[in-house]
């Protein structure tokens, strides 16, 4: 399963970089986008909440990492107005490429 990292700027500036044991995060969020931090903490939390189950699925245990990264962005939100931007400002690996035959 492969993990990625997207990296998001807060309303005060600070860039932070986030992890997910899944690619589910591109089904979220989209890079250069503005959320409101109400908004981006339901998506990325969403989203995690989402890669978590998919670690269960596949090797029978939750993954704690997509736990833990979803109570840090909670906490770091909590810090900010509902309605202030956050910005995803990258975004990695990319999604593999589907080739038609």
């Amino acid at each position: 399963m492969p993990e990625m990292t997207f990296t998001v700027r807060w309303p005060d500036g600070r860039v932070e970089a986030c992890s997910s044991p899944s690619l589910v995060m591109w089904d979220h969020l989209e890079v250069g986008a503005d959320y409101t931090v109400g908004d981006f903490t339901r998506r990325a939390t969403a989203a995690l909440a989402e890669a978590g189950e998919r670690v269960r699925a596949r090797y029978g245990f939750v993954c704690t990492s997509a736990l833990a990264q979803a109570e840090a962005i909670r906490a770091r939100a909590a810090g900010h107005d509902a309605g202030a931007p956050v910005r995803v400002l990258a975004m990695a690996p990319p999604l593999p490429v589907r080739v038609s035959a």
